[in-house]
């Protein structure tokens, strides 16, 4: 992919973790592609698989779904397939499956007479045993960010990600974590939240999925590739996704556990 599509992709998943944010990049020559966000949990279902479409950068800030696609998710492990149900322009719907760690899922998408795939296995869960709040001096005042402490699993590769909501409210941030510095440690990690500030009385949840090294290597190489959310410089690398035949996004079957506080 050109640098045109690191930026498409990267604005595409911005908005899926609910930014509204003017970017100053010239994408209007840039051909459509498909974009596919799925998630499978260890808890009850139904799971969704998302479907859209790039657009110029120009043109209004919200991606077509696209209706009429052929999506399924089978569990390799046991052989379990389920065909899933549109429910609306672009979203599909899973009615039996669930997600069991250590089972390995493959997700079909077919489309425009082009199909794509891509697999993940579900880690075991780990426990996130609390959130505290870190205070930070800055330049322009404080900032709050919470953080994260757990036990990581010693002798075992593990591979997280970190979503924060503020008063009910989705923060864009990506924050992927691997244990490759601290395997077997009892880790305490801060997270950072760029330009969305917590304050204290604020409710503030943290979602800590367990992923495996596929989902990781594609938040880990986003954030990269996003130079830490600045779209103003050259990207090193792209983002690597799961998906095959240059689909953009992710599939990823992951552990959830939630822990939430009031700022302090």
């Amino acid at each position: 992919m050109k640098s045109s599509t690191i930026y498409l992709l990267a604005f595409c998943m911005l908005v899926i973790y609910g930014c509204k944010k003017i970017i100053n990049v010239n994408l209007n020559d840039a051909s459509p592609q498909i974009v596919i966000e799925g998630n499978i949990y260890n808890t009850a279902g139904p799971y969704q698989v998302k479907i859209s479409k790039t657009v110029n950068f120009s043109a209004s800030n919200i991606y077509p779904g696209v209706s009429g696609a052929f999506v399924k998710l089978a569990d390799i492990t046991n052989g379990v397939t389920n065909i899933l149900s549109e429910t609306s322009a672009g979203l599909y719907i899973t009615s039996s499956l669930q997600g069991v760690p250590g089972h390995t899922y493959q997700l079909t998408v077919i489309t425009g007479g082009q199909t794509y795939t891509a697999s993940s296995t579900m880690p075991q869960a780990i426990t996130l045993d609390s959130i505290g709040f870190q205070h930070n001096a800055g330049n322009v005042g404080s900032s709050i960010n919470p953080v994260v402490n757990f036990q990581d699993p010693a002798g075992i590769n593990n591979y997280y990600n970190f979503t924060q909501f503020v008063n009910g409210i989705q923060l864009k941030s990506l924050n992927p974590f691997s244990d490759r510095l601290s395997d077997g440690r009892y880790i305490s990690q801060q997270l950072f939240n760029d330009s969305s500030y917590i304050r204290i009385g604020d409710t503030v949840l943290v979602q800590m999925n367990c992923v495996d090294k596929n989902v990781w290597n594609f938040f880990n190489t986003l954030v990269e590739a996003t130079n830490g959310n600045s779209f103003q410089s050259a990207a090193p690398a792209n983002p690597i996704s799961n998906l095959s035949n240059n689909a953009l996004g992710y599939f990823s079957a992951s552990t959830i556990n939630t822990k939430k506080r009031v700022a302090f």
